[in-house]
């Protein structure tokens, strides 16, 4: 907490057979406390959901229930392997469930969910339990491991409560936001904090822009909405930095600008199809930026032209950078692979790039 100090400055008074007019003390006010998030979590609660899922996997058990599968192949093991052989009998796959637990949120009345591919990857059973302990299984619509991100369906007769997706372009780092989730399978809890940072990659995915938030974020929050103040998601937690496991004030969240997309077209046909330009690309470094007279260093540097691909021809040679794309800046390199991934297929764009010293 940043101490306050209060600022008093000294001057000198002249001599006089009156007495001095001191000026008067500062009168301290009332501090501004923030408004509660009561009002806004009891609306936004019923459409938060807890996951969980069930897998099935196979162990080789052997003498005893003791696993000898991977046992190294090694002259100092065979004897032991001998003796199991002949008195455990052959090892066994003995079939066990493996649980795991989750966060997610529904964004129509028809019941569709949002959460983490991570969460229900190989799962077998999914299950979604509503903050009114009603619980139904889900089918997985479509998963898109590259951004971390799938769509389940839950079905009722009634409609669902639901929440909206907001714009994550309009977030400030310092703006506050609320996460919501299912942290270590305790069920339905609320932190607060802000965006600490914006675009942020931690190498999860070719993806990366991550909102980077304080709000406490731990296992099991993974898939769980970041909500604005405005009661609209506007991120997917979906990592923490920990060397612990448990929240130390540094989460990730996957932002609704990247999300969108990717939902529409897991609802639309159950998979994600991304545009592609045909070019192998590298970082541009102050080094090779001050080599070609670019300036500054940004953009990204051809590698690559594959044959026949858009790239080709359009005209695109190796040694060029690519600084914009329909307009918008490339300031790193990363951000030309997420905005060719999201432009549609069949359509025209128009490319910057610096050739030749201009």
């Amino acid at each position: 907490m940043k101490k306050k100090y209060v600022l008093m400055l000294a001057f000198m008074m002249p001599l006089c057979a009156t007495a001095p007019a001191f000026a008067q003390p500062v009168q301290p006010q009332p501090a501004q406390v923030q408004a509660g998030f009561a009002d806004l979590v009891e609306k936004l609660s019923p459409a938060v959901v807890n996951i969980s899922t069930t897998q099935k996997v196979k162990a080789a058990q052997g003498y005893f229930g003791m696993p000898f599968e991977g046992l190294p192949n090694t002259p100092e093991f065979e004897p032991f392997r001998q003796f199991f052989d002949r008195f455990g009998g052959q090892m066994q796959q003995q079939e066990r469930e493996v649980f795991s637990l989750g966060s997610g949120f529904i964004i129509d009345a028809e019941g569709h969910v949002i959460t983490n591919n991570h969460v229900v990857a190989e799962a077998d059973e999914v299950a979604v339990t509503l903050s009114d302990n009603r619980k139904f299984t889900a089918e997985t619509i479509g998963r898109d491991p590259k951004t971390d991100l799938a769509l389940l369906k839950i079905k009722d007769a009634k409609a669902f409560p639901y929440v909206p997706l907001g714009d994550s372009d309009a977030m400030r780092v310092g703006d506050w936001v609320i996460a919501i989730g299912n942290p270590f399978g305790l069920g339905g809890s609320v932190t607060q904090g802000i965006i600490s940072a914006r675009q942020r990659s931690i190498n999860a995915g070719p993806f990366d822009d991550f909102l980077q938030t304080d709000a406490p974020i731990n296992r099991g929050n993974s898939g769980g909405p970041l909500f604005n103040t405005k009661g609209e998601v506007i991120g997917i937690n979906s990592a923490i930095f920990s060397p612990s496991g448990g929240s130390v004030g540094i989460g990730f969240a996957i932002p609704t600008a990247l999300a969108k997309p990717i939902v529409e077209q897991l609802k639309a046909q159950g998979h994600v199809v991304r545009g592609w330009l045909g070019v192998k690309i590298q970082e541009v470094t102050d080094e090779i930026a001050e080599s070609i007279g670019l300036g500054t260093a940004k953009g990204a540097l051809i590698m690559d032209v594959s044959a026949g691909s858009p790239a080709e021809k359009a005209g695109l040679k190796t040694g060029d950078i690519v600084v914009s794309f329909n307009g918008k800046e490339i300031r790193e390199m990363r951000f030309l692979p997420r905005m060719v991934a999201e432009t549609k297929i069949g359509s025209s764009v128009t490319l910057g790039y610096w050739r030749d010293g201009k």
